[in-house]
This record gives structure tokens, C-alpha cells and sequence, in this order.
């Protein structure tokens, strides 16, 4: 990986845990739909010791191949389209799921699971994928990886939410122990 490529990966990542997670790092707040100013956002990434600009950040949003970032349509604000710890409403459009879904974690939760669900954790939804693949993915990052299937259909059926993030994550509060396929 080149120097340029290496340095993106780094704000990519950087600017994650400040949409995501902590925006007074740099010293801004989110709006209640999650958005950053940019104008804002630029500069306090400035004064971090990261070198930014708005060229720069156009081509974080649009080379993320997760697609985890969104700007409005004037470019003026910013947000992460989901996987947020701290409490915003990135307007999540609630939608039918397929019937099943996949949920990448990693071995060593699962006993856990089984006794308690799959729970959003630090994060405000539990997020699935539509394939085993990418869900291997997901799991890797935590440990030895496993893919459980979920019953989405009936958890829907029986009442559950469930909601499609901008960038097609499948996204739930929680999923009792009976929807896991076992």
C-alpha cells in the first residue's frame, strides 16, 4: 500500500470514530439525524495532526466500498449511514427483510448467544448481511468467525422491526435466541 493510499485508509478510519462514535474528539457535534458540518468537520480534523480537505474527503465517501458515509445532496454536511454507539436517528427506513439474514460474530460468543440473543452491544442495532461471505468478514474481525442465519421472515412476522441503512445493511434492535437457525 502506498503512502497516499495508507494515509486515506487512516482518515477513513479516523473519520468513522468521529461520526460513529465520538465527534468531540475533534471538537464538534452531531445533529440528532447523526449529520456533521463540514465545514466543521474539516478543520477539526485539521487541528487533530491529520492533514484533510474537501477533495480529500470526496474521495473517502466515494471509495469506501462499504459505502459507510453519506453527504447531503449540497455537500455541506456529512454523516455515517450506520453503526453508531452514541444515540442519533440517521432517518433508517423501515423495511420487509428477506427471509433470512446473516449475522457474522465470532466463535467465542456463542454460548452467550444462545442464552441471550444477538445484542446490539455498544452499537444502537444489531446488523446482518445478506451473504454468508460477507458475514465471514464481519466475524473474522472479532475472532475465529461464525455465521448464524436469523429468521428474519418470522421475526418480522411476529412484529420485529427491521430497517435498511443507506447503504444496504440490515439493521434490528435484537434477535431473541428462537430466530437463530441452530
Amino acid at each position: 500500500m502506498n503512502k497516499n493510499a495508507a494515509n486515506k485508509t487512516s482518515l477513513s478510519r479516523f473519520l468513522s470514530l468521529i461520526l460513529r462514535h465520538k465527534p468531540w474528539v475533534i471538537g464538534i457535534t452531531l445533529d440528532e439525524h447523526g449529520w456533521a458540518d463540514v465545514d466543521e468537520l474539516i478543520p477539526g480534523i485539521n487541528h487533530s495532526g491529520r492533514e484533510i480537505d474537501m477533495e480529500l474527503l470526496e474521495e473517502i465517501v466515494a471509495e469506501d466500498k462499504k459505502g459507510r458515509y453519506s453527504f447531503s445532496e449540497d455537500k455541506r454536511l456529512i454523516r455515517a449511514n450506520q453503526g453508531h454507539s452514541i444515540p442519533v436517528d440517521v432517518e433508517l427506513e423501515e423495511k420487509c427483510p428477506p427471509d433470512v439474514l446473516y449475522h457474522g460474530t465470532a466463535i467465542r460468543f456463542i454460548d452467550s448467544i444462545k442464552e441471550q440473543g444477538i445484542r446490539s452491544m455498544s452499537r444502537l442495532y444489531v446488523h446482518f448481511s445478506l451473504d454468508q461471505d460477507t458475514a465471514v468478514k464481519v466475524g473474522r474481525r472479532h475472532g475465529k468467525p461464525q455465521v448464524l442465519i436469523v429468521d428474519a421472515k418470522r421475526m418480522y412476522d411476529d412484529g420485529i422491526k427491521f430497517y435498511l441503512s443507506h447503504n444496504g445493511i440490515w439493521l434490528t434492535k435484537y434477535v431473541a435466541p428462537e430466530y437463530i437457525v441452530w
